[in-house]
């Protein structure tokens, strides 16, 4: 520690104040049972001791592989005030995905649900060297029961960890162009920043009781902090169930929650959307992807202007610009389609393949400087080095800016396809297609789909005299990548049309699926 006397208010001291706020005041919701501050408090304190006990310290690798419980809020709260550095694992990916994650992160510790996990938790420990300790919530064959563990503790107050705003607090992966993930090292500095940015510059009910059914290793989790700093309350769902999301909202009066566009429009083609009070929703956030605004305009139509808009990306989480509730115009689809204006906390350029700024209104790639942005990527100097050039973080996304200074997203440097919210590296498709004897050669794109936003295409040229079924390829992705990455549509084709310098022209490929679009997102 340099500088005691200066010292930065980081997530763990965050939670400390808001769980000792309003001790008796609920907290969360388990199913019927209500959980005050105090008890949050409590249990995040057993959790803590519970880590400490396994040799889990300041500093520690540890992942998370769960799908959505309260528990996980525990053991995040754990983790933060323990100071150990956390990488979340894709509750869809593959073993594959998840081995490599674990290898390149240096995890030592998976904390892991049974129930669902316990296989790939025994096939991890027997890939991965390094992997010394499995705690699982609950019993299992292969790991130590986290919650027994946790319980043999009595509850000790919580004491913030020493740490510097530069310290890596986070990893989390993204997808790169070499086809393997980049771990995305967050710091305490850009954790703070966010939970600020929410604070003050979100719109929050008055009462916040918020329902938590996105995963909590991705978008979810970032609603907890500030929902308890505004002393409000949290429910949590396994995922998301479009009924058991209208009677959550019913019964517990859900004042706000979170949504992907693909969630939105299940909900609004449910037969029985109109038989539920949801009166009480006063503010619907969304983002991970692009929002069609059409659907966006009959959402507002049928809930009422309480939507608010974030576009962020891991190494910039979340909050680079917003579109507030006001300024969802239904008369403007233009306005619909942007992603909002930059945030006052971060400085955001669009500049050019040059590194200078572009005209308004012409096209330029968003980049970012600010308290948000990254210490980079794990292990990887080079990528680092170019998403920083010119002293920006570069985003890869490319977008137009009008005359009031709103952000239209029309096309992204990275092949990147985001598909119900969740997001697809076309290079890995791409790579386990061609391990296929039939198929030559192959090009993945996104493609404009009324539900998933974008779903994933192959275009595949054989080999010579081979044939294949499309769903036998989708089913050989979904083996090796989950299914998020299985190609929804197989198109077979004579050629690939390639660019100048012979690699495939993705541009050129996605023009002849999105020819009656504005923009190359949907």
């Amino acid at each position: 520690m340099t500088d005691q006397l200066h010292r930065g208010v980081f997530m763990a001291d965050l939670l400390i104040a808001a769980l000792d706020r309003n001790p008796d005041k609920p907290a969360m919701y388990l199913g019927d049972q209500v959980l005050t501050a105090r008890q949050v408090r409590d249990q995040v304190s057993c959790y803590a001791q519970a880590l400490a006990s396994v040799g889990v310290r300041q500093g520690s690798p540890v992942s998370v592989l769960s799908p959505n419980r309260p528990e996980v809020l525990f053991n995040s709260g754990a983790f933060n005030v323990t100071g150990c550095r956390p990488t979340p694992l894709h509750p869809m990916g593959s073993l594959d995905d998840h081995a490599y994650v674990l290898e390149d992160a240096g995890i030592d510790t998976l904390v892991f649900d049974p129930a669902v996990y316990d296989e790939r938790a025994a096939a991890l420990r027997d890939r991965v060297p390094g992997l010394k300790r499995l705690l699982a919530f609950g019993p299992s064959t292969v790991g130590e029961n986290y919650l027994e563990l946790a319980a043999s503790f009595s509850p000790v107050p919580l004491i913030a960890p020493a740490v510097d705003a530069d310290d890596v607090a986070t990893i989390a992966y993204t997808g790169g162009t070499t086809g393997k993930p980049k771990g995305v090292m967050g710091t305490y500095r850009s954790g703070a920043a966010l939970t600020a940015i929410e604070l003050s510059d979100w719109q929050w009910p008055d009462e916040a009781r918020f329902l938590i059914c996105t995963p909590l290793s991705h978008a979810g989790a970032a609603f907890f902090m500030p929902t308890l700093l505004r002393d409000g309350s949290i429910v949590v769902l396994p995922g998301f169930e479009p009924t058991k999301f209208l009677e959550t909202v019913e019964k517990f009066r859900i004042s706000a929650t979170m949504l992907v566009p693909t969630m939105l429009y299940v909900l609004l083609d449910h037969p029985e959307l109109g038989d539920y009070d949801l009166s009480s929703l006063e503010t619907i956030y969304y983002g991970a992807a692009a929002m069609s605004p059409t659907r966006l305009k009959e959402a507002i139509e049928r809930f009422g202007p309480i939507f608010f808009q974030y576009y962020g990306q891991a190494e910039c989480p979340m909050t680079i610009t917003v579109l507030r509730k006001e300024e969802h115009d239904v008369n403007d689809p233009a306005r619909l389609a942007t992603c909002g204006r930059p945030v006052p906390w971060v400085h955001v350029k669009l500049l050019d393949d040059d590194g200078n700024e572009v005209a308004k209104g012409e096209p330029g790639e968003i980049c970012v400087q600010g308290p948000l942005v990254m210490k980079g990527y794990l292990n990887k100097p080079e990528q680092t080095e170019e998403a920083f050039r010119g002293g920006w973080l570069h985003t890869g996304d490319v977008a137009r800016e009008d005359a009031d200074g709103y952000l239209t997203i029309v096309d992204r440097k990275k092949d990147m396809i985001v598909s119900g919210g969740f997001n697809v590296f076309p290079r890995e498709v791409e790579d386990v297609l061609s391990t296929h004897p039939a198929v030559g050669s192959v090009a993945v794109v996104g493609v404009p789909d009324d539900k998933w936003g974008e779903a994933v295409k192959a275009v595949v040229v054989l080999r010579p005299g081979a044939t294949v079924d499309p769903d036998e390829l989708a089913a050989l992705v979904k083996e090796k990548k989950g299914a998020v990455y299985a190609p929804k549509s197989v198109d077979f084709v004579d050629s690939i049309p390639l660019s100048p310098l012979g690699k495939p022209d993705k541009k050129a490929l996605r023009a002849r699926y999105w020819t009656d679009s504005a923009r190359q997102v949907h």
